[in-house]
């Protein structure tokens, strides 16, 4: 892999998970209570070490990074800044909006020529990314050995816990595989999809936890999404060379459909349309992560 692929992966791969990881963190504050202050304060930590990060990528990201990602949704959604004002206003936990706003006024490279100091610049981030993503595990790991010893009690399922420890390894792992100068978007397809299929299938669980309980049809549409991810983890299993574009094509179509629903979803939820205990910023979260799994699918495709 070249200096300017090792560039640009890096920079959209933070773009991406920076975001998630600092929201992770947000998350899990505003699901602590008053007793559990120090840990709150922690999680607030990582929040803005993780806003930082995240600033520093956007402010080298102009006219380097591929207009696929950029126009993927998964960097910001036309709802990322509303919804961090209404999570902002719910929890009263500070929100870098600037970064978002910086975000939407991005643009793509073609070709772009890389200086020796952004080389340097880039291999610092993903220094500091790793360092930062240590931490951030092992406190979601104390965080979730805690829970379920029933010595802590907040309001994130263990399940979600547990979700966003696998996420912030695999970001650990993404950033290694750059710094060994492996194409990160070449990766083997069943590996990827085995991973985000178990995702997709548990942000289902996650919704039809969270919704209010009147809200039938909804329920019912999560659990049917949720069966419908845990079938293709089983066919992702036992994919084999024959079966892999078909695997993928199915794939595909329904994490567009998961998608639809997600961003409805999150419309509903900020404009209140919805009863749920989700955050307006956990929805837009959610959706995001969809729009990520659908730019790698659609990568796949062309392979």
């Amino acid at each position: 892999m070249n200096n300017q692929r090792y560039v640009i992966l890096s920079l959209e791969l933070h773009l991406f998970f920076a975001r998630i990881m600092k929201e992770h963190a947000l998350f899990l504050e505003a699901g602590f209570t008053p007793k559990d202050s120090r840990l709150a304060s922690k999680a607030d930590h990582y929040k803005k070490e993780f806003e930082k990060l995240l600033s520093y990528t956007v402010s080298v990201s102009n006219g380097i990074i591929r207009s696929n990602v950029l126009d993927s949704g998964e960097i910001i959604t036309d709802y990322t800044l509303g919804t961090e004002q209404k999570t902002q206003n719910f929890t009263g936990i500070e929100i870098n909006q600037n970064i978002t706003m910086l975000e939407s006024e991005l643009h793509s490279g073609m070709n772009p020529k890389i200086s020796s100091n952004l080389i340097n610049y880039v291999s610092q981030l993903n220094a500091n990314a790793k360092k930062l993503l240590k931490g951030l595990i092992s406190f979601k790991q104390n965080i979730l050995d805690d829970v379920l010893s029933c010595n802590l009690f907040t309001v994130n399922y263990p399940m979600l816990i547990e979700h966003i420890i696998r996420e912030a390894k695999l970001y650990l792992s993404l950033i290694d595989d750059l710094e060994n100068r492996v194409d990160i978007d070449s990766k083997n397809s069943r590996e990827v999809e085995l991973f985000w299929d178990q995702i997709m299938m548990e942000h289902a669980l996650f919704i039809r936890g969270l919704l209010d309980p009147s809200e039938n049809e909804l329920i019912d549409i999560a659990d049917e999404f949720a069966d419908e991810f845990n079938d293709l983890i089983e066919e992702a299993k036992t994919m084999t060379n024959t079966t892999i574009n078909s695997v993928t094509n199915e794939t595909l179509n329904q994490t567009i459909q998961f998608k639809k629903f997600k961003q409805a979803g999150t419309q509903g939820i900020a404009s209140c349309k919805i009863k749920s205990i989700i955050l307006p910023l956990l929805a837009d979260h959610v959706l995001r992560e969809a729009n990520h799994y659908i730019r790698l699918l659609e990568t796949y495709k062309e392979m």
